[in-house]
């Protein structure tokens, strides 16, 4: 028998939140980020579930072609561009469009032999400091491309970096909209926390948003919102069972380092999920799971292949019985991905991309 941890991704769940974020900005179209391989769902999983979008958006050519195989004829847009001039002859073949964020880019276009002229985003760096010209160089990028014979229709683009936070985004939108107020061509502004937290200022002016983290059912703002107040799904759950279970008296130790004293008789169970499963090794004492439905805590160091949580609130569970890590329990109790990612010391995304290719994955 194999060992019994898994996860399941949820396809009516990515389906709901999609239309959720889509609801955020009904005037505008969505681009349903699928970056590093879904952020660990799986493209060819997760494809039914997001198929409803307008477009993908994503980073490497290999995912690019792993959509078409899908049978995907829409948009495709490569985030970061494209890294070598060769590239190119790829994305006309396959019909993808790219973000233009750096003069090298222009010059790869430039230099490009094409019958078919290219759609690019022309990223502005409006104060995120990653990728993106700086605002005093945008105009001038813009002026370039545009007169390129290698290039059709030019959208503009930039990327918020506290849309999640009270800073906001006043000030970024400030420097993007003075400098690009009469250019023509769509808009791609909205990640997810800018879609949920700041629709409203910018209901008009994304011609595109591109929700990531609430696709997948993470608050992008947590823990000022949680998942449900933002009426998203979780798309991911990371189940197992308990494999063994001790008896501990006061003053008994659980795992290594001792972490963990008990202060009286406790039942512990042992669960096969360890942090070579993707499980986080930073999870302490009092992290959030669900036994058979109910919730518990962890209690003592996560190892590689197993974590030990307290059985106290669950007289009856034992051998065999149901753990949810993160993610929905047949019962239907939740425990989110953000309070497990918290109490680990980081974030929703991390856990759903370090999914561990050991753990089996099943789709419903």
């Amino acid at each position: 028998m194999p060992r019994p941890i898994h996860a399941t991704i949820h396809t009516e769940a990515l389906g709901h939140n999609l239309a959720r974020a889509r609801l955020a900005a009904p005037d505008a179209k969505v681009w349903a980020i699928v970056k590093a391989n879904a952020y660990g769902h799986g493209i060819a999983r997760a494809f039914d579930g997001l198929k409803s979008a307008d477009g993908f958006a994503l980073l490497d050519l290999d995912e690019a072609r792993r959509l078409r195989a899908l049978d995907w004829r829409g948009p495709i847009l490569l985030l970061e561009g494209c890294f070598d001039g060769r590239d190119l002859e790829i994305c006309s073949r396959l019909g993808l469009w790219h973000v233009v964020h750096c003069h090298e880019q222009i010059d790869m276009l430039a230099a490009h032999k094409t019958v078919q002229p290219h759609r690019v985003f022309l990223k502005m760096n409006s104060g995120m400091n990653r990728l993106g010209l700086k605002p005093e160089r945008y105009r001038a990028a813009w002026t370039r491309l545009n007169a390129l014979p290698q290039v059709d229709e030019i959208s503009l683009m930039t990327h918020f970096s506290d849309a999640d936070t009270a800073k906001g985004i006043a000030a970024q939108l400030r420097t993007f909209e003075s400098l690009t107020h009469d250019l023509p061509g769509e808009r791609s502004l909205s990640n997810s926390a800018a879609t949920l937290c700041h629709g409203e200022a910018l209901a008009t002016k994304s011609d595109w948003i591109r929700p990531g983290i609430a696709v997948y059912g993470s608050a992008p703002d947590y823990p000022g919102h949680s998942f449900e107040q933002w009426d998203l799904r979780p798309t991911m759950t990371l189940s197992s069972k308990i494999i063994g279970v001790q008896h501990l008296q006061a003053g008994d130790t659980v795992g290594y380092g001792s972490s963990f004293t008990a202060d009286g008789p406790l039942r512990i169970g042992v669960v096969a999920c360890g942090y070579a499963d993707g499980y986080p090794r930073h999870c302490s004492t009092g992290t959030p799971v669900l036994i058979d439905g109910v919730r518990c805590r962890l209690v003592g160091r996560v190892s590689m292949d197993m974590v030990t949580v307290d059985l106290s609130p669950v007289p009856l569970a034992g051998m065999g019985s149901e753990v949810t890590l993160w993610g929905r329990a047949s019962n239907g109790a939740v425990v989110s991905i953000d309070e497990v990612a918290h109490a680990g010391g980081t974030v929703s995304y991390e856990l759903m991309c370090a999914l561990a290719q050991r753990v089996p994955v099943v789709v419903d």
